[in-house]
């Protein structure tokens, strides 16, 4: 960790309550502590609060205490998660006190120049693709040194942004993946270069609204360069001058595909930067994701060459379309991190038939047109968790005739098991299931990377991999 080189900015010099003293939270109450702050750190469980503040080396208060007392600190901070309706919040806003959230707070450190010269930033946002077009951008800004990045990605992915600060060895610039939740706490940021991927319902449970979802993302785009999706019209509509990217042929100022390449006609005079082809993960919401990122890399004056080399050598992170196991001639897709109905038609875009495992809580979000898109393509259906309900009468208004199973099972291992055995009576050599649950999973499993965990360990239970003579592998 690089040494605090500057002063702390003005605006986070008085008494500080940071809210939540989880993992999130006592990061940034380390970096502040360790920038000067006047930290206090307040949560429900005073015990478990009391041991980190000790750890730290700041303040604790009960969270009942802080919001009674929240006028004695001039700003609060806000652990992702948190929602705005929190009580600590409201009394804030009643009394005038900013809430700011993590991004914020290493903005504002990074802007007054605390861990030396400001950094280059980058925010990416959208309902989909976030992480695969950070993970893109970062490897196409990194430059040749592979011991020493020039880029690295952060936020929701990697680094915190608050650790990139002080990262060693330094890096220059901060490719940033942002939720709704940390935009919506951002007010000063202002990035060299952000972006919109898509909009759809999403977290609408805790925004309230869509309007107040979209306004939140909208915030990426308060960059020196932004970037939109051509091909989303309400994304479009957020800034429809801005320099955009789109699946189809490119006009001035897009980067697209022509020809079977990716052509940058926005900042340059429409040259082929790589093949659309052949780019992981698979299938156009792939190539959306390796378009975006290319329009962030040529913004930043990345060549070509490390574009192309980057799309070729980039592999999808786990939960995000990767084929995890074939067997008995069924291959199975884990895409648990679709996690909305927008991010599952992404995910099942390209495949033609299917078997459909999906289910658990939607937030919120709106089934009619992701199944009026993707049911005429299912084989079968497998639905569970807290709204599965849901999905299958929507199922039966679009698709009678489609065999579905439901599992009323609450176990995360029983629920899946239910559902991989209904695969088994239905599925046939050249079939392909599909994990696209267009839901979260937290109203069963730990995250939507158990979910896909224990997906992939149970399709190779009931589908053993055979060898080509047809030999039960047991490797």
């Amino acid at each position: 960790m690089s040494k605090r080189v500057g002063s702390l900015p003005e605006q986070l010099r008085g008494p500080l309550v940071i809210a939540g003293a989880g993992v999130s939270g006592s990061g940034i109450a380390r970096l502040l502590c360790g920038c000067g702050a006047d930290v206090t750190l307040a949560d429900s469980n005073v015990k478990a609060g009391e041991r980190v503040a000790e750890e730290i080396g700041c303040s604790f208060v009960p969270l009942d205490y802080a919001v009674d007392n929240v006028r004695t600190f001039c700003t609060v901070v806000t652990s992702p998660g948190w929602r705005p309706t929190s009580e600590l919040f409201v009394r804030a806003a009643e009394s005038g006190i900013p809430v700011i959230g993590d991004v914020e707070v290493a903005w504002r450190l990074d802007q007054a120049e605390a861990f030396g010269k400001p950094h280059t930033w980058v925010a990416i946002t959208g309902t989909n693709g976030k992480t695969t077009t950070t993970g893109m951008a970062a490897a196409m800004l990194a430059g040749d040194d592979p011991a020493h990045p020039q880029a690295l990605p952060v936020g929701n992915i990697g680094v915190a942004v608050g650790d990139a600060l002080a990262h060693e060895p330094r890096v220059d610039i901060l490719v940033a993946e942002l939720s709704s939740f940390q935009l919506h706490y951002s007010s000063t940021l202002h990035p060299e270069v952000g972006i919109v991927l898509n909009l759809a319902d999403d977290h609408l449970d805790w925004h309230g609204s869509f309007e107040a979802y979209a306004a939140a993302k909208a915030k990426a785009l308060h960059a020196r360069i932004p970037l939109v999706n051509a091909d989303d019209p309400v994304v479009r509509a957020l800034a429809p001058d801005a320099v955009s990217f789109t699946l189809h042929e490119p006009a001035e100022g897009q980067v697209g595909v022509r020809d079977g390449f990716i052509v940058d006609h926005a900042f340059a005079d429409g040259i082929p930067i790589a093949p659309a082809e052949g780019i992981s993960p698979p299938g156009l919401a792939g190539i959306s994701d390796a378009l975006a990122a290319t329009a962030i890399a040529r913004a930043l004056g990345a060549s070509p060459e490390h574009i192309a080399t980057a799309l070729s050598t980039y592999s999808v992170s786990a939960h995000r379309g990767a084929v995890t196991h074939t067997g008995a001639g069924v291959t199975f897709v884990d895409n648990s991190k679709a996690t909305n109905p927008h991010a599952a038609t992404m995910a099942l875009k390209g495949v033609d038939r299917y078997i459909w495992i999906g289910g658990g809580q939607l937030k919120g979000a709106h089934i009619d047109d992701f199944l009026n898109e993707n049911a005429p393509h299912m084989k079968a259906a497998a639905l569970l968790g807290l709204d599965r309900e849901l999905l299958r009468a929507g199922l039966a208004r679009v698709r009678p005739d489609l065999p579905v199973f439901v599992s009323d099972s609450t176990d995360k291992y029983g629920a899946m098991r239910e559902a991989i055995e209904f695969v088994t009576r239905v599925a046939e050599s050249g079939d392909t299931v599909m994990l696209a649950p267009a839901a979260a999973s937290l109203d069963m499993y730990a995250g939507m990377a158990e979910r896909g965990d224990i997906f992939t360990e149970l399709a190779r239970e009931y589908f053993p991999r055979t060898e080509s003579n047809g030999v039960r592998d047991e490797s």
